[in-house]
């Protein structure tokens, strides 16, 4: 089918009077509801606008696509208009757009209406076509300019060749009409320049075009996913990808094949075992898994790079950082504040908002970021995080599907103001009222009780040891912690040992595991294990969260033990420590012998590397 046999003399405007985007819809829905093309102007209407609060269709270079596909359509059209002065479309590039093509599919086209109109998304890519439309003076001329190029492009898939930097994409939108062939063939366009190799697959409403294959797949040096709706990633687990918006693919398609053919793309690792299984024998703990390694993984750069950043401060002094103390310096206190204050204050809430969003997509992501926000602020910590995250996204959930009988007009504002508004005010109350008053009464219990303990020795070493490792910064980490304060305060210096003793071994036996044990873990995983070395020397506990958090069941038990032995150790040797923290940095001032409080550490951690090492399974790459 041609372009002009949906695209009429009556469908087009060569002048348009709009002059706001409100306006151009109205107008070009008009001229297809005159010509007959419509059989409910209204519901038409409503689709166009709900495609629109998705994302503007004004992909720049002059140029606006609205489109939708809808019942509401009699017999799938185009409509064209043209301004001369141009109206503010609300472009990707910011710039007054030219040419509107307004696509109305029916819901019941054929896959030669799509793949037709799909196809003049395509043509409106070639520069000299855009010119040749904006100059038309008549009807006549836009239709014949249509033709001509119909006539002179032809389908070419460029050859996969010999070539190393072979580059594969996924395009895809909602509605798989015209930023999923934009996309596509501003890639091929580009590749093409820049002698690179391309393939493109296309996810449209007519099917998936020009599907990628395994052996393709295994040869690309990298993956380019340009899509605003759900694309399967399982074949491309552990490949280098890059997952951006389809209007970036439009707008900066030279950019992501650099980077692509660069190397520096991130590994897709997938979301665990699930990966590999079919889609009903997916398991809730696969799920549970997926969205915990989400907020996870985008936790990890806020734990490494605060933790390095404190561990850099402790070297001018361990109470540099403090400016009423004589040994101040101001670097040392700007190192803690971005660290210790901005990056770790920082963690919890990303934590909470990734769950969230994992769970309910981008509507979960603001009330997981609050939960998580209230959970760091109300000490909560990382297990009230985790709490949050998962509440969140399971209340934007029950939103989604209480608010799935409400008019279509009201689509637009469900991810702008309901989902919002709703989430955060419901995961706010319940953080408020039912989850951060029990965790801190909770961190309050457990002080006191460790307080009644008095001086029991290799009995509490053990216990303090253990809680560090338990919740890793959370409230019981904290609860020892804070116990091994207030024995500074009154005196006894051993129940500290115990406990910074306790609070090292994870990371550091997290990190030797991942030396010794290599096939046990991922690439990801093993570099992080790089800088738990130096955490874990600074006295971070929190390095060892990622771990903990990927595989638990494992990995809590395994450190919770080593820790415990070493703060036992701590007390049989009888070290005690005045200082509250700094690691290693702070091991020469100890009470008694500074290499026995070294052996119960590495004791602890090689227990804790033994234990992950062995109980693990190895890794499918």
């Amino acid at each position: 089918m041609r372009i002009t046999e949906l695209l009429k003399r009556d469908t087009i405007i060569l002048d348009l009077k709009a002059k706001s985007k409100q306006a151009v819809i109205e107008e070009l829905v008009d001229v297809l509801s005159s010509a007959g093309r419509l059989d409910d102007r209204r519901k038409f209407t409503e689709a166009i606008l709900a495609r629109e609060a998705q994302s503007t269709t004004g992909i720049g270079e002059g140029i606006a696509i609205p489109h939708a596909k809808t019942n509401a359509v009699k017999v799938p059209a185009i409509a064209f208009g043209r301004s001369t002065e141009g109206v503010d479309y609300q472009a990707l590039d910011g710039q007054p757009s030219h040419l509107f093509f307004m696509i109305a599919a029916s819901e019941g086209a054929n896959n030669e209406h799509l793949e037709t109109l799909s196809r003049l998304s395509s043509y409106l890519m070639d520069p000299a076509f855009r010119q040749r439309i904006e100059s038309a003076k008549t009807k006549d001329e836009v239709i014949q300019a249509i033709d001509d190029k119909e006539q002179a492009e032809t389908v070419d898939e460029q050859p996969i060749s010999t070539n190393s930097k072979l580059v594969l994409a996924v395009t895809a939108c909602p509605t798989g009409i015209a930023h999923t062939y934009m996309a596509a063939d501003s890639l091929k366009a580009k590749a093409k320049e820049l002698g690179i190799d391309i393939k493109v697959q296309t996810n449209g409403s007519s099917g998936v075009k020009n599907k990628l294959t395994p052996e393709e797949i295994e040869k690309a040096a990298a993956i380019i996913v340009a899509a605003d709706t759900k694309v399967d990633m399982a074949p491309f687990k552990g490949k280098p990808v890059i997952e951006v918006p389809v209007a970036q693919a439009i707008r900066q398609p030279k950019e992501l094949i650099d980077r692509a053919v660069s190397g520096s793309a991130p590994i897709f690792h997938g979301t665990g075992e699930g990966d590999e299984r079919s889609a009903g024998g997916r398991s809730e703990r696969t799920g549970f898994y997926k969205h915990l390694m989400n907020g996870v993984s985008n936790m990890l750069p806020f734990v490494v790079g605060g933790g390095i950043l404190i561990a850099i401060s402790f070297l001018f002094g361990i109470e540099a950082f403090d400016p009423e103390h004589p040994s101040y310096h101001p670097i040392a206190e700007a190192l803690m504040t971005i660290g210790g204050g901005n990056a770790f204050g920082l963690m919890i809430p990303v934590l909470a908002g990734f769950i969230a969003m994992s769970i309910a997509d981008r509507p979960g992501f603001a009330p997981g970021m609050v939960g998580g926000f209230m959970a760091a602020t109300g000490g909560a910590g990382f297990l009230g995080g985790l709490i949050a995250g998962f509440l969140a996204g399971y209340i934007v959930l029950f939103l989604k599907k209480m608010l799935s009988g409400l008019p279509q007009s009201l689509e637009g504002i469900k991810p702008v103001l309901l989902f919002p508004l709703l989430g955060i005010l419901i995961t706010g109350l319940l953080m408020m009222y039912v989850v951060i008053e029990p965790v801190v009464a909770l961190n309050a219990g457990l002080t006191a009780w460790l307080e009644g303990l008095g001086n029991a020795t290799i009995l509490l070493g053990l216990l303090l040891g253990g809680m560090m490792a338990v919740d890793m910064g959370g409230p019981i980490n904290k609860a020892a912690f804070t116990f091994g304060i207030a024995m500074i305060d009154a005196g006894n210096l051993a129940p500290h040992a115990a406990i910074m003793a306790g609070g090292m071994v994870p990371p550091l036996g997290l990190a030797l595991a991942t030396t010794f044990f290599k096939k046990k873990f991922t690439k990801a995983e093993r570099e992080a294990g790089k800088t738990n070395y130096i955490m874990g020397a600074s006295f971070i506990t929190e390095g060892a969260i990622p771990f903990a958090a990927a595989d638990p069941g494992r990995v809590i038990p395994s450190i919770v033990v080593g820790s415990a032995v070493a703060g036992a150790l701590t007390m049989l040797f009888g070290i005690g420590l005045p200082a509250p923290h700094g690691g290693l940095f702070v091991i020469p001032v100890v009470n008694g012998n500074p290499f026995m409080y070294l052996l119960a550490i590495l004791i602890g951690a090689v227990i804790t590397a033994l234990m992950v090492g062995l109980w693990k399974k190895e890794v499918q790459q």
